[in-house]
């Protein structure tokens, strides 16, 4: 079969070559019209997906609630933060019932449980004895002296007011963690460092026994237990300690002990220089409370050891536990909350004895215009505090 010969007519060749050439032209044109259209599909869907620049700017979170916003200069353009893995599209090829991680979660400092469980918590304990207060209860107290309107909540109000207050904020723990009764407490000063050396000398004062015996009435009339805090001064626990036994031989009343005012060794007024306790020093304390639990057949006695510095307490490990005796470390320091959680982590969590407490300053923590952390917010801390004192 023969091929049609192609007319050699020169107009005719031209129409063809100008056919042929127009013919190329279109469907060049239709391939750059799709591949132009394609971007501007995909700006589209992502634009659905995630927004805008500036409404998915406001949709993902600061990477720290403790750290304040950076400032951004008029004009700077806005880079938008990358989408985490549980957010981002599946890409073409992978499973599609490929599971998602989970998001890490930032937490705030003295609540990540890793670092808890890194410092080596929860604690080995000696098993509770009848009658323990801890950790199946939470202590919630009021700390002062009545002589003082400046030295906490206790001596601040009137004893009714006090109690009231008391009361409620009591309360206000049990609602905010319903697992753990509360047990309301009196925190007295019971020797109260001075800034002068007085007749023995001690740069303390020890409150007579009326005093004492008239908080302790108060304590009983609200269905609260008692607590004597001792501030040395210049003087020796050791001398101080047996002083006590007459009140401490009660079933409800416990003890507090205070390093910041225990100054022998440097010899420093009090409230010139913060004072230290050694864990031989809190060893003969928990051992002398041992044997009046044996000696006078009573539930376990709560030791609380005030702390805010890091000398504060020295050799933490070699604190001995003994089942008669709950020791917690009180969280003492005031200031901002993150302030309070930094002192909380590296000086009570870091360094783990037993139970974990904490302090709140009606005034010292809200005096620069912060707000009193809340128990839900304390609540967060991790170990959760068992002991809550108010000052």
């Amino acid at each position: 079969m023969k091929h049609p010969r192609i007319s050699r007519n020169p107009e005719t060749v031209t129409f063809l070559l100008l056919a042929i050439l127009a013919l190329q032209l279109s469907l060049t044109g239709c391939q750059g019209k799709q591949s132009n259209a394609q971007p501007h599909a995909t700006a589209s869907a992502e634009t659905i997906k995630y927004g805008s620049s500036s409404t998915a700017t406001k949709a993902i979170p600061p990477a720290s609630p403790a750290t304040p916003a950076a400032a951004v200069a008029p004009g700077t353009p806005t880079v938008q933060a990358p989408l985490s893995s549980a957010t981002r599209a599946p890409k073409a090829g992978k499973s599609k019932g490929a599971v998602a991680t989970a998001p890490k979660i930032n937490y705030r400092t003295g609540e990540d449980p890793d670092f808890a469980a890194h410092k080596g918590w929860p604690i080995k304990s000696p098993a509770t004895l009848p009658g323990s207060i801890l950790p199946q209860k939470r202590i919630v107290a009021y700390y002062g002296n009545p002589l003082s309107k400046r030295m906490g909540a206790l001596g601040e109000y009137q004893k009714d007011d006090m109690l009231q207050r008391l009361k409620r904020e009591a309360g206000r723990w049990q609602t905010a963690d319903p697992s753990h009764p509360v047990q309301p407490a009196l925190h007295l000063i019971a020797v109260v460092a001075q800034g002068e050396p007085g007749k023995a000398g001690k740069y303390r004062m020890i409150m007579p026994d009326t005093v004492i015996n008239q908080v302790y009435g108060w304590a009983k009339e609200a269905h609260a237990i008692l607590f004597i805090d001792i501030q040395t001064g210049h003087d020796n626990i050791r001398a101080i300690l047996p002083r006590f036994e007459w009140l401490l031989k009660n079933p409800d009343v416990h003890l507090g002990i205070d390093p910041e005012f225990n100054l022998i060794s440097s010899k420093a007024k009090p409230g010139r220089k913060i004072g230290t306790y050694d864990a031989a020093d809190i060893n003969y304390v928990s051992g002398y409370l041992k044997d009046l639990v044996k000696k006078y057949n009573l539930p376990p006695k709560v030791l609380t050891v005030h702390r805010f510095t890091r000398k504060g307490v020295t050799n933490y490990r070699n604190v001995v536990l003994r089942p008669e005796v709950q020791i917690v470390m009180n969280m003492d320091g005031w200031g901002a909350p993150w302030l309070k959680r930094d002192s909380y982590r590296d000086y009570v969590v870091a360094e783990p004895v037993q139970y974990t407490g904490f302090k709140l300053f009606y005034h010292n923590d809200t005096k620069k215009g912060d707000p009193l952390l809340t128990p839900a917010e304390v609540l967060k801390l991790h170990p959760k505090p068992i002991y809550i004192q108010y000052q």
